[in-house]
């Protein structure tokens, strides 16, 4: 009977590592969109800075959101890699924000690119035109400037960005991770290459996997009425999985 509850254990062991889903891990101060539970999950790395990370904001997260995380399928991860100064400053300004309104300011932030970022454009005075931008989004003047030298926050980042840097390799922006590997060139940059390796993984995720045989036992014979069979061993192997952090 022992060995029975043994042989059983292993097989939902098996089962359950089998249709396990690789998944990126999520930090307790992540900043997120979508269905926490969703069977996908999409971690962009980004700068406010970055203005392709600014096309890559207009022109396909908008699908990406209507199509996969207003939907419940996929759970969309915010994190700065900071490429200058000023995304810290923005991001502690957003983390001022209720969570809701974190990336409407990104966007935001996006969108006025012209009017405080100093890396293409001529911005005489950037602490002034970030507290500019901040009033935009509600923020006093005085609040816009703790925001933006918040301490915490960029340690936060930095940490993100050395984790980013030494799992991933990732040294540039927009860099996408999905379900725990890092895309390049062509599927993070197009978004019908994009949306075919998130349909592939949805299909993936929603297929059951195949359980586990059973054990199959075999008979001992007796050859001599005085011989004992001899004694079974039974070996468990256990099946170790790995996730790719």
């Amino acid at each position: 009977m022992k060995n029975g509850v043994v042989k059983i254990f292993l097989i939902l062991l098996f089962t359950a590592a089998a249709s396990a889903a690789p998944r990126e891990k999520i930090f307790p101060d992540d900043r997120t969109l979508g269905n926490p539970n969703a069977p996908v999950v999409l971690v962009e790395y980004f700068a406010p800075m970055c203005p392709h990370c600014a096309h890559f904001a207009a022109t396909v997260f908008p699908e990406i959101k209507k199509t996969y995380i207003d939907t419940g399928k996929l759970l969309y991860v915010l994190r700065v890699f900071p490429l200058g100064a000023p995304d810290g400053a923005i991001s502690g300004m957003a983390k001022c924000l209720k969570p809701e309104r974190y990336y409407e300011f990104l966007d935001l932030a996006f969108k006025k690119q012209a009017m405080w970022d100093p890396d293409g454009y001529d911005i005489p005075d950037v602490e002034a035109a970030l507290v500019q931008l901040g009033g935009m989004a509600g923020l006093k003047p005085d609040d816009a400037k703790r925001c933006m030298r918040d301490k915490a926050e960029f340690d936060r980042l930095n940490r993100l960005a050395d984790d980013a840097s030494k799992r991933f390799d990732i040294h540039s922006v927009p860099s996408i991770v999905l379900d725990g590997k890092v895309l390049t060139g062509v599927d993070q940059a197009s978004l019908p290459a994009l949306k075919t390796r998130i349909d592939a993984l949805l299909v993936q995720a929603a297929t059951p996997q195949p359980a586990a045989q059973k054990p199959v036992h075999h008979k001992h014979h007796k050859h001599h009425k005085k011989t004992k069979p001899p004694v079974q061993k039974v070996q468990e192997k256990t099946q170790q999985t790995q996730e790719k952090k």
